[in-house]
């Protein structure tokens, strides 16, 4: 795993999220749904780790694992230095403070029936943070931070655009002053036109509160963009780790260099030349003895079935999880 270098807010260890799959009328198990295999991973403090893979990968599983919205089913979470699995109900409400995510769809993750300053101001409420008026002011600091106009704080969320809907979850997300967020597609059910304007948004915040991100998406280009590393994910394994530019220049993994030549390429003659994947369905249900990418592997190897890939740094900062990196033939 990538070792630590002092600085790193949140370190996984081994973390795995499995779902069991049951049959019969004693829900009897018959398989497993490796959503999340083994992850090793660090985010440090103030940085933008992006998380890219195709969707059903587990990256929006890994989020909700991080922040213990679904328990692990084995592994180790570290927030700033201390294992969050062995923290009582107590702490961890109290550690829930310091970290917050804005979903993907701002509408189905707003109460329709309640006002936007309540939604914004609840967690204050549930923590018992300031006074009524304290509460007040915050709310119109938030509003005003994220873009949105105070007075309209007694509006509910069909009064508001996409755009504006997100930005109130921006705002709820900040509302405890927190130092992780995970940003889980944030920008994905908004307008092209409208992407641009909250991901700006997004880093003037984490400049201004000192934040860290971890920012999951499918689009590589918003990801190259706003994050510093770059972590990509295939059927619940990182198989690749570096540094945003090195990743970009020089990706090492298969699966990452197929993700690459995915973007859309305007010339028709160079598209044409893109080598495509075969079509064979990722398999969550997997052998686990075996590498999870080998059935669409272009470079697979008998050692790949027979036993899977660490993740190994096969340059500075830069871990792949492949038998064949740096092999000819």
């Amino acid at each position: 795993m990538p070792k630590s270098q002092g600085g790193e807010l949140i370190v996984l260890c081994g973390v795995r999220k499995h779902y069991p799959i049951t049959r019969g009328l004693v829900r009897r198990e018959v398989g497993r749904i490796r959503a999340v295999d083994g992850v090793d991973l660090t985010i440090r403090k103030g940085e933008t780790l992006g998380l890219v893979g195709e969707s059903g990968c587990g990256k929006s599983t890994l989020g909700r694992v991080i922040l213990r919205l679904e328990e692990p089913t084995e592994g180790e979470i570290y927030f700033d230095g201390h294992g969050m699995l062995s923290l009582s109900d107590r702490e961890m409400h109290l550690l829930r403070r310091r970290m917050q995510i804005i979903f993907q769809d701002p509408y189905s993750s707003l109460n329709p029936r309640q006002a936007i300053g309540r939604t914004i101001t609840e967690g204050l409420v549930i923590h018992g943070i300031g006074t009524r008026s304290e509460r007040a002011e915050r709310l119109s600091y938030l509003m005003e931070v994220v873009g949105l106009r105070p007075e309209h704080a007694g509006r509910y969320p069909h009064e508001f655009s996409g755009g504006q809907r997100q930005r109130i979850c921006i705002a709820r997300a900040l509302a405890l002053n927190p130092d992780f967020v995970i940003c889980d597609e944030p920008l994905s059910a908004l307008d092209v036109s409208i992407q641009a304007q909250v991901l700006n948004l997004l880093q003037d915040l984490q400049d201004r509160f000192s934040l860290t991100y971890l920012f999951i998406s499918h689009d590589l280009s918003v990801v190259r963009h706003i994050s510093d590393r770059v972590a990509v994910m295939y059927l619940g394994n990182i198989v690749e780790l570096a540094p945003k530019r090195e990743l970009f220049d020089n990706p090492l993994h298969p699966y990452t260099r197929t993700l690459l030549q995915a973007v859309p390429q305007p010339d028709p003659t160079l598209a044409r030349r893109r080598r495509r994947l075969p079509d064979a369905s990722p398999d969550p249900q997997r052998d686990e003895r075996s590498c999870s990418f080998r059935p669409r592997c272009p470079q697979a190897a008998p050692e790949c079935r027979n036993e899977p890939p660490p993740l190994v740094e096969h340059a500075p900062r830069h871990w792949v999880r492949c038998h064949r990196t740096g092999r000819t033939g």
